[in-house]
């Protein structure tokens, strides 16, 4: 599995926990720092965050 795919897949799991059981529970922790160490891992090996994020590749418009 590549970095960045690992990455979403741990942002994903996390986000599902967070939902299901709350950010107080240790199951949401775990994920949680799983998602960010994937997140960087996968920031180091040169990926940015807008791979990570595709979502968030709206273009801005300019002007009036």
């Amino acid at each position: 599995m590549t970095l960045i795919r690992h990455a979403r897949t741990a942002q994903h799991l996390a986000v599902r926990a967070l939902t299901l059981h709350g950010l107080a529970h240790p199951v949401t922790h775990v994920l949680l720092a799983a998602a960010a160490t994937a997140a960087a891992q996968a920031w180091d090996a040169g990926h940015r965050v807008q791979a990570l994020h595709p979502h968030a590749r709206t273009e801005r418009t300019t002007g009036g």
